[in-house]
């Protein structure tokens, strides 16, 4: 792992994403070490973000590394014109890694070409986020003791969802069986179905999900993402397709967790917040330490 990017949750191996996890589990107790005092991290935001961006910049904190960068590129070159490549390619000139979100997707890998350092992709359009990934597998792991025979509920929007791409992938090392769940305009892309057909994974996809919950380990929701709909009027039609409410955890399993990556808008009633079964909050806690394993690894310090 030492010096390579990280862009696709698929760059990892199953053995080196079992790694990341021991390791999360160490900074998990010890999260103040003073392991990246000589390093300094580049964080560029093009999009906007609150937990991927202030975790990672509270991971490196927490380790003692100095943080550049921005959270608007308004404010940047980039508004006069300059390309991806020139910003990459001078950034790389002031730092040891690049953690980078950009609307656009294969921008991470495209940056990942061109940059001295290496790239951490912190989401690159409707494509991939390997990091809120690898924390969403901690946070499974460590609630249900294993990441093996496990019953996956995704539940919202599965086309643009980059955060419910990459679980798929990772999740597919595995033997997971996956539920589909939302409204015909955002299922799961075809080339993902493809992907768990070529490994004899079994998916199955509904659209309403009251039925089959029960059924559930890991309900993963997400938002309906407003911004990825060219048609405001498409996107007013499945906004709340899905509400996730506190009554429907009734006859769920004991120790079913309900996950989302965070920002919740309707998808997830207030009253479901208290309930043992909520685990959203502690997951966005887990992303530090996931996020400390996965850039003390890629600098070859862990």
């Amino acid at each position: 792992m030492k010096n390579r990017s990280l862009v696709s949750i698929a760059d990892y191996s199953k053995k080196e994403v079992l790694r990341i996890l021991e390791l999360a589990v160490e900074f998990e107790k010890n999260p103040y070490q003073q392991l990246l005092n000589n390093n300094v991290i580049a964080t560029l935001f093009f999009e906007p973000s609150t937990r991927t961006r202030l975790s990672f910049e509270s991971a490196i904190s927490r380790l003692g590394g100095k943080i550049i960068g921005f959270s608007d590129s308004s404010s940047t070159s980039v508004q006069k014109g300059e390309s991806l490549k020139d910003t990459i390619k001078t950034i790389s000139n002031y730092c040891d890694l690049i953690v980078m979100r950009h609307p656009i997707e294969g921008s991470a890998r495209y940056a990942s070409e061109v940059a001295s350092v290496p790239i951490v992709n912190a989401g690159d359009g409707a494509n991939q986020h390997p990091t809120q990934t690898l924390l969403d597998m901690y946070s499974i792991k460590k609630t249900q003791n294993t990441l093996d025979n496990l019953n996956i509920f995704m539940v919202g929007d599965l086309k643009y969802g980059r955060t419910v791409h990459s679980l798929l992938i990772a999740m597919s090392y595995f033997n997971t069986t996956f539920n589909f769940i939302s409204p015909k305009e955002l299922k799961m892309p075809a080339v993902y179905k493809l992907h768990l057909d070529n490994l004899g994974l079994k998916y199955y996809e509904h659209t309403d999900f009251t039925e089959y919950i029960s059924e559930a380990d890991i309900v993963y929701m997400t938002r309906v993402q407003k911004e990825r709909f060219s048609d405001p009027i498409e996107y007013e039609k499945v906004k709340n397709v899905y509400v996730l409410r506190k009554h429907m955890l009734e006859k769920t399993k004991k120790n079913m967790k309900i996950l989302h990556p965070l920002p919740r808008v309707n998808e997830i009633n207030e009253d479901v917040d208290e309930n043992m079964k909520a685990y959203y909050f502690t997951q966005a806690l887990n992303g530090v330490y996931t996020r400390q394993a996965i850039l003390t690894s890629i600098l070859g310090i862990k």
